[in-house]
């Protein structure tokens, strides 16, 4: 695989967009694939997309040269699962030794990390968010279809050991389905020194066997549960996401809470994300995008031309998302497709 040539040292444009927000977080998928089929994530059935359609490492590794040589500081590799990519492990590496780039991190669903743990954090991956929704196995084969709950427990154990500056676990809490468990997901955030953050659902996808509204449990239900037994303080820890961060005096950890329905947080949005196909998605809730690929296979080794649609780009960011758990989707990607 060719090497990354190092941005050029003029000047390039900020990205701010028209509200006045400098973004300088990327999210970037790199594979629309999953070894699990979580319920809030996708349909059980899906259609993969095909070969051609999505990006090569070297077109990721391109659209992230370009993102960094325009300020950006952060970047975050999600899918699918995005250790089930082939040759991932390459893209971690020469992304990580972008001049000007603060941080790699990645998502995972921990499925793979027994074996690449070690390989990810040599390769500069810095930290880890690592999806755990249940602790009992016969409901995590249920919310994840087809995952095995000890291998997600020997993952994080794993990631533990080889050293990241700091692992998070992500737990998205649906009502019936494992609400009943969000105190014991946060002991064992608390036993192994790890952050954990709870998310709302979001609504991307129809989803045809269940019914989202039903299942929604907010933000401010899962803080109750949880300052029934601890105090909480929050906190201004700037994760450089749409986290918002409390602790308990009697432990080191973060306790995080995303509210994309209960608490806007699009006033602070400092990200957009690239899905696998090559869309600049400017907003988690709205279709609002650019064709990178387009760009990438016309003007194939034209940074120029790259960053130049991204500057343009920015222009399309949307004030705010709008989710309605009464209604139909708006969005009708899956998360899978969305990158995280």
């Amino acid at each position: 695989m060719n090497a990354i040539v190092p941005p050029a040292a003029a000047a390039t444009p900020a990205l701010v967009d028209r509200f006045g927000r400098r973004v300088d977080y990327v999210r970037i998928s790199v594979t629309d694939r999953c070894d699990f089929r979580c319920v809030y994530c996708m349909a059980e059935d899906m259609q993969f997309l095909p070969r051609r359609e999505i990006l090569s490492l070297e077109e990721l590794a391109a659209v992230a040269e370009a993102f960094v040589s325009l300020g950006v500081k952060k970047i975050r590799l999600t899918g699918g699962e995005p250790l089930v990519r082939h040759d991932v492990l390459w893209l971690c590496e020469r992304i990580a030794a972008l001049p000007g780039l603060r941080e790699l991190v990645l998502t995972t669903n921990g499925s793979q990390l027994v074996k690449m743990a070690p390989a990810l954090r040599r390769a500069g991956v810095k930290r880890l968010n690592i999806s755990l929704d249940s602790l009992d196995a016969r409901r995590f084969r249920a919310l994840t279809r087809v995952g095995e709950l000890a291998q997600v427990l020997a993952g994080i154990d794993a990631a533990l050991d080889a050293g990241f500056e700091r692992v998070k676990l992500n737990s998205v809490i649906l009502r019936g389905n494992n609400d009943d468990e969000v105190l014991a997901l946060l002991e064992f955030a608390r036993e192994r020194g790890t952050d954990i953050t709870f998310i709302e659902e979001m609504p991307l996808g129809r989803m045809d066997d269940r019914d989202r509204a039903a299942s929604f449990c907010s933000s401010e239900e899962v803080r109750a549960l949880i300052r029934a037994r601890h105090a909480l303080a929050a906190v201004g820890d700037d994760s450089g996401g749409p986290a918002r961060y409390y602790r308990m005096p009697d432990s080191a950890i973060r306790v995080g809470f995303i509210s994309p329905h209960s608490h806007n947080f699009c006033h602070l949005c400092n990200r957009v994300r690239l899905t696998v196909e090559g869309r600049l998605l400017l907003c988690l809730g709205n279709e609002h995008s650019a064709d990178l690929r387009a760009v990438l296979r016309e003007h194939p080794g034209d940074r120029a031309a790259l960053i130049a649609a991204i500057v343009r780009a920015i222009e399309l960011k949307p004030e705010r998302h709008h989710f309605d758990l009464a209604a139909e989707p708006q969005i009708v990607r899956f998360m899978n497709t969305t990158g995280g």
